[in-house]
């Protein structure tokens, strides 16, 4: 069980860290495919 504790302590202590490498990038993409919908429906045009 104390092995358990520290595995999820340690992901814990990663998570914390890298937590903006993993944001930046999924809000760019996301953007991107919003940005992408919105094109696609002609929203940038009339």
């Amino acid at each position: 069980m104390q092995t358990i504790q520290n595995g999820y302590r340690a992901m814990n202590v990663l998570w914390n860290v890298n937590w903006e490498r993993l944001a930046f990038p999924a809000a760019i993409l996301m953007s991107l495919g919003i940005a992408a919908e919105l094109g696609s429906m002609g929203f940038f045009w009339h």
